[in-house]
C-alpha cells in the first residue's frame, strides 16, 4: 500500500533533481495548468479487453478548479492516474504547463509527480508513524530539499487549512476532516502546478465536506494551482469553476459553475439529463 503510495509522491529507484523537462517549450510561464488529448485507456480482463477512456480531452487553465462528475465505472480515477503518471495511457497526450509528459521514462513521471503535481486521496493515505508535520513535510523530504524556508512554508500552510495546532499530532488523534486537511496542506506544500483530487470529501460527513471545499478552494486560488477534482457529490461539485460530465469513457458536457456553491439545481437537472 505505502509503496503505492509513495510513488504517487514521487519516489523512484531513480534519484534525479532536475525537474526542467516540465519547462515550458519557450521558458514561457503557461495558462494551461493541463490539457488532455485524445486519451485512451484499455485494461485486459481474462480474454476480454475493457475500454475505459476512449479518446478523452479536458484542459484546466491556471488556477480553475475543475469538477469531473461520472457514474461508477466510467473512467474517472483511470484518469487522475493517467494524468500523474501512475498508469501509462495506450495513446493520446497528457500536458502540464504546456510540456508533454513523457509516460515511457519512469523518470520523467516521477519527477512529475514530485515537482508538479499533488496528490489529495479519499482515504487520506497519512503515514501512521509520522506527525501531521512531518506527513506535510514528506515532499521535502522525499527530494532531499529540506530548508529552514521550507520550514516556514509548512508552518504557514498548516494555519491556512487549520492545523497549525495539531503539527505533533499523529493520525490516529485526529478525525477524518483533520486527516483529510493534512492531506491537502501535503498536496500544496511544494506549490504544484496541479492537484488531483480523488473524492476529497467522500470520507467524510456533509458539514465537515463543506468546510474542506472552502479551504481546498481558497487555498488553490491564492497558490494560483489548477485543480482536477472527481467528485459524486454535486453539492461539493458547485464550489468548482466548471464542471464537466464523464460518462462511458468521455467528456458528454460541460458547464461553467463559477465556483457558485450555494446554485446546485443545475447540476442536479444535467445529471439527470445525462442519466449520470
Amino acid at each position: 500500500m505505502y509503496r503505492y503510495f509513495l510513488s504517487s509522491l514521487g519516489t523512484s529507484l531513480e534519484h534525479d533533481s532536475n525537474g526542467s523537462y516540465l519547462m515550458t517549450k519557450h521558458g514561457h510561464p503557461s495558462t494551461t495548468a493541463l490539457s488532455v488529448n485524445d486519451l485512451h485507456k484499455d485494461y485486459q480482463l481474462g480474454n476480454t479487453r475493457l475500454a475505459v477512456l476512449k479518446g478523452l480531452s479536458i484542459d484546466v487553465a491556471v488556477g480553475e478548479m475543475v469538477a469531473i462528475m461520472g457514474p461508477s465505472g466510467s473512467g474517472k480515477t483511470t484518469l487522475l492516474n493517467c494524468i500523474s503518471g501512475i498508469d501509462i495511457p495506450d495513446r493520446g497526450t497528457v500536458s502540464i504547463n504546456s510540456n508533454t509528459v513523457e509516460f515511457a521514462s519512469e523518470t520523467a513521471r516521477t519527477l512529475l509527480r514530485r515537482h508538479q503535481i499533488g496528490i489529495i486521496f479519499q482515504f487520506f493515505n497519512l503515514i501512521p508513524t509520522l506527525t501531521v508535520r512531518e506527513n506535510v513535510s514528506l515532499p521535502f523530504l522525499i527530494s532531499k530539499n529540506s530548508t529552514p524556508k521550507k520550514h516556514r512554508e509548512i508552518d504557514l500552510l498548516l494555519e491556512i487549512v487549520g492545523m497549525n495546532q495539531r503539527s505533533d499530532h499523529y493520525p490516529f488523534q485526529l478525525s477524518g476532516g483533520e486527516m483529510q486537511l493534512v492531506s491537502i496542506a501535503r498536496a500544496l506544500v511544494h506549490k504544484p502546478s496541479l492537484v488531483l483530487a480523488d473524492e476529497p470529501t467522500g470520507n467524510v460527513n456533509p458539514r465537515v465536506g463543506r468546510s474542506i471545499m472552502e479551504i481546498l478552494r481558497k487555498t488553490t486560488k491564492k497558490q494560483n494551482t489548477g485543480v482536477l477534482m472527481v467528485t459524486h457529490s454535486s453539492e461539493h461539485a458547485s464550489w468548482a469553476d466548471r464542471i464537466c460530465f464523464l460518462k462511458e469513457g468521455v467528456i458528454v458536457d460541460e458547464f461553467r459553475q463559477f465556483g457558485q456553491h450555494d446554485e446546485v439545481s443545475a447540476i442536479y437537472n444535467k445529471l439527470m439529463s445525462l442519466e449520470i
